[in-house]
């Protein structure tokens, strides 16, 4: 996840760059969106998932625990 978090901050550095150069505002904001956050944003998501999977599995076991030891 770290190493997403790095390609993210460059990233969106450059996108915040490019987005700078346009000869609009209107340009910049849509080029900023589309080309950076969008982008960033799906990253983050699909690095995510490992933690968000072990996380569920985690807290089903716990719940299965509590079950089982509440019928003790």
């Amino acid at each position: 996840m770290s190493l997403a978090l790095i390609i993210v901050i460059g990233w969106l550095y450059v996108t915040l760059l490019v987005a700078a150069n346009e000869p609009t505002v209107v340009a910049g904001i849509i080029s900023f969106l589309f080309y950076g956050a969008l982008p960033c944003g799906l990253i983050l998501y699909f690095a995510g998932s490992k933690v968000r999977r072990q996380r569920r599995a985690y807290l089903e076991q716990r719940a299965r625990e509590q079950g089982k030891n509440s019928t003790e």
